[in-house]
């Protein structure tokens, strides 16, 4: 388990108490124990709690009460529910109140752990949206690889090498070469952004560098080109892998001699532009198969910046998600949704092949089709639902009627009750549900 959490236990059996703080002390956790609610409230007000385990049967008021008293006092604490009468109602009502784990007495090791490791694994979700991460120039991060990007981003910015920025489609490289530019001297200069795959065989020079009236049919007026329009400035050469030879070449030639003509005129112009391109493209690959000049590899690749994809920033992706999530709902002017914890996870383990920017795309079109204040999972598309594993933490082998009806349970709790509602879930007619409801009932029994 990653996080150490205070945690405190509540239950009328003091054997139950001693259990619970033998096992998961050596853990690096903080247990307090209680024996009745009102104790174990005195506590949590006096230090809060990240995590309560309460039994679900003691005198006065019972665990569904500690389970409330805990939820108004801390939507965000995790609870754990322990009984040794076990029931699909008393599971239902748990969850529906809030509970987020049901353990059966006697319980073992293995089980408490695994339950107090995916409550750790909620809560550090939770406090990863919350964390404040630095933001240069519209860039959000507080993983490592974007830490070495940043840094990286600081000591590109104090020179005017050309700069190569790598990384795959969607993960931000534009924004890069803008952080570079408004952090450096140059920033009170234009920054112009150049698409290398965009630009017509025919019209290549005309584009880079401008051309004089009369230079060709329809040149009615002289116009400066990208590389004037930069002067001074950032000029960004977005996907130069997929320059042609062309294109490739006439780059070479600037960036060496820092001196270009504009079409059909022999006079020759100065210029001073910060380059800057980006590639998705493996470079080397490319002038290994002799597509991409090695001499024009080695002339924009001076100082290279590779951006990490989503799936190797970790919990950034959270932070992003927060992010979209409060912009776009100031966009549309509705409240901030919360996103469920197993929306949450099935975003955390999707690969996301489309990086920040399929990210970006999915939470503005959830904000447009989700009117409710929470995001379930089963809002999000099919695809990123089927990429969350069904269990957080270590693996604990278990029958299939366990695992079938642990499910069942946790569905009965998302429903709140609700059979009809259940039964559509699962995929199941209503007489079935009934039917495995009264066989995990009797099995639990046991």
């Amino acid at each position: 388990m990653k996080g150490r959490l205070r945690i405190i236990a509540v239950d009328d059996n003091p054997s139950t108490l001693e259990v619970v703080a033998r096992l998961l002390s050596p853990h690096g956790h903080t247990v307090r124990t209680a024996a009745s609610l009102g104790e174990a409230m005195g506590m949590f007000h006096q230090t809060p709690a990240d995590l309560v385990i309460t039994d679900l049967r003691m005198p006065g008021q019972d665990g569904l009460a500690v389970v409330q008293a805990v939820r108004e006092a801390s939507p965000d604490t995790e609870v754990i529910m322990l009984t040794g009468y076990p029931s699909v109602e008393n599971a239902v009502d748990a969850m529906r109140l809030g509970a987020t784990e049901y353990l059966t007495k006697p319980f073992t090791a293995e089980e408490l752990l695994a339950a107090v490791g995916r409550c750790a694994v909620r809560i550090e979700r939770r406090q990863a949206m919350a964390a404040e991460a630095p933001a240069p120039d519209g860039l959000l991060g507080a993983s490592p690889a974007m830490r070495r990007v940043f840094a990286l981003i600081h000591k590109a910015a104090a020179s005017s090498a050309t700069v190569l920025v790598s990384g795959e489609s969607g993960t931000g490289k534009e924004l890069v070469a803008r952080a570079i530019h408004y952090q450096s001297p140059r920033r009170a200069q234009a920054f112009v952004p150049v698409n290398c795959s965009a630009i017509p065989e025919t019209l290549v020079e005309s584009e880079l560098f401008g051309h004089v009236q009369g230079a060709f049919t329809g040149a009615t007026r002289s116009r400066a080109g990208f590389f004037e329009l930069a002067a001074g400035g950032t000029i960004f050469l977005d996907e130069i892998g997929d320059a042609s030879p062309s294109l490739q070449a006439k780059l070479l030639r600037v960036l060496q001699s820092k001196e270009f003509c504009l079409v059909g005129s022999s006079k020759t112009r100065t210029v001073d532009a910060r380059v800057i391109a980006a590639t998705h493209k493996d470079l080397p690959a490319l002038v290994r198969q002799g597509t991409f000049r090695e001499d024009l590899y080695y002339r924009v690749q001076v100082l290279e910046i590779h951006v990490p994809a989503l799936r190797e920033r970790g919990t950034d992706v959270l932070l992003l998600t927060r992010f979209f999530c409060q912009r776009f709902a100031q966009e549309f002017g509705r409240p901030e949704p919360r996103l469920s914890d197993a929306a949450l996870a099935a975003l955390e383990r999707y690969p996301w092949p489309g990086n920040v920017r399929e990210l970006e795309n999915l939470i503005h079109r959830l904000l447009l089709l989700v009117d409710r204040d929470v995001i379930e999972i089963g809002d999000l598309p099919p695809h990123i639902r089927a990429a969350t594993p069904m269990r957080e933490t270590a693996f604990v082998p278990r029958t299939l009627a366990e695992v079938e009806a642990e499910h069942i349970r946790a569905v009965m709790g998302y429903v709140g009750g609700n059979k009809s509602r259940a039964a559509e879930i699962l995929g199941i007619d209503r007489k079935t549900l009934r039917e495995k409801l009264r066989r995990i009932g009797e099995d639990m029994a046991l």
